[in-house]
């Protein structure tokens, strides 16, 4: 069989990081229509995110978050996106590259996507380039429902 020297698995996963800036674009300029809520989970160790100290220590891996009824300042851009949300009361701001994201779900029509953690050095390039056009912000987790969404996973698609 021959080698997959156009990396058909890492265009889908960039694909599918665009669906999502997609949607969050259309929702930070029109707001959540319905019942749409969403589970974003994140690599909190991924160059590039900011989260607080706080959270870091909570979270050393991986956090969700969950975009439903309240969060503030929202702002989606072709990299990344910045919210702030309340975590036990107080509010904190997150800033999350899309290379960073590890799944995305809205149980409101049981749509979910799972990606891979990028690893190649283009990857690793990019991400430095997002530190230094970042801040230093903070941020922090939020409970969701019992629902649950059809998560889509490509591993079964992936050359192992």
């Amino acid at each position: 069989m021959t080698k997959d020297v156009l990396h058909y698995s890492t265009l889908i996963d960039q694909a599918m990081r665009g669906v999502v800036r997609d949607v969050l674009k259309q929702i930070s300029r029109a707001g959540l229509p319905g019942e749409h809520h969403f589970y974003i989970s994140f690599s909190t160790v991924f160059p590039g995110v900011q989260i607080s100290e706080q959270l870091k220590a909570r979270y050393p891996k991986e956090i969700t978050i969950v975009l439903q009824h309240q969060f503030w300042d929202f702002k989606v851009d072709e990299r990344m996106f910045t919210v702030t949300l309340s975590f036990g009361g107080v509010p904190e701001k997150l800033v999350i590259p899309f290379a960073a994201l590890t799944a995305f779900a809205d149980p409101s029509v049981k749509f979910g996507l799972q990606f891979q953690q990028e690893e190649t050095e283009a990857v690793e390039s990019e991400s430095m380039d997002l530190l230094q056009d970042l801040a230093p912000k903070a941020a922090d987790n939020v409970p969701g429902d019992d629902s649950t969404a059809e998560i889509i996973s490509l591993d079964s698609f992936r050359k192992k």
